[in-house]
């Protein structure tokens, strides 16, 4: 089956949101049958469909968030055979988790999301807004309080263009996780600052696990689709 034929299928379950039992059957059979870059095109296009949802009807959001959610599982589910997962581990004091944040950004190609309680190490911010300018779609979500510090990068990383959204509440938005390419999670205690790398006791996790990675993409798109208006 070619792309075009892929793309419909996704459009036709789209329809009324939901993912029923006889297309959940489906999908999972096309995934048995599909080679790996069409799975990776099917899921792809599937973020894809939703993302261009959250421009509509905000009250799609969460129904096309679930079916998103429904459509990886079931991909992940059938895709044969298993391989190993791919995971490493940083910890700082020291240069570890800056370089291995450094490196994912310059190896993203088509999507990076970032989704840190603060932003004030500039050789991140640099590295962010080089992703936004050879044309990655970048995205940003942070805390609204963190933005005023002294030394933060939320104002150079807007004034640069780079999408970016933060939460309007009493309470923090306390992640610090970022998803690359749709394929890799990076997460850990390790904020994007310098003190993170020079002084504080950090770690950074940075792992392939498709159903991790699917979860983390949920949750960074009902984010981006509640902060929207802020």
């Amino acid at each position: 089956m070619d792309f075009a034929g892929l793309d419909q299928r996704l459009l036709d379950s789209l329809v009324d949101l939901k993912l029923s039992n006889e297309e959940r059957d489906e999908l999972r059979q096309l995934g048995n049958d599909l080679g790996p870059d069409q799975v990776r095109y099917l899921r792809n296009r599937a973020f894809d469909l939703v993302r261009e949802l959250a421009g509509g009807d905000p009250a799609n959001m969460l129904p096309a968030l679930k079916w998103l959610e429904q459509v990886v599982k079931t991909l992940d589910l059938s895709a044969a055979p298993t391989r190993p997962t791919l995971a490493s581990a940083h910890f700082s004091p020291g240069e570890d988790c800056l370089r291995k944040i450094r490196e994912l950004c310059r190896q993203a190609r088509s999507s990076v999301d970032i989704c840190v309680y603060t932003i004030s190490d500039d050789r991140l911010s640099d590295e962010i807004v080089a992703c936004h300018r050879r044309g990655v779609a970048v995205r940003v979500i942070s805390d609204n309080e963190k933005q005023y510090d002294e030394g933060s990068d939320i104002q150079h990383l807007i004034a640069q263009g780079v999408p970016l959204r933060i939460d309007d509440s009493p309470f923090h938005m306390h992640h610090k996780f970022a998803l690359f390419d749709r394929r890799l999670l990076l997460n850990g205690s390790f904020n994007w600052t310098r003190a993170a790398s020079t002084s504080n006791e950090e770690n950074l996790l940075v792992i392939d696990h498709p159903h991790l990675v699917a979860a983390y993409g949920l949750e960074f798109g009902e984010l981006w689709a509640r902060y929207a208006n802020l």
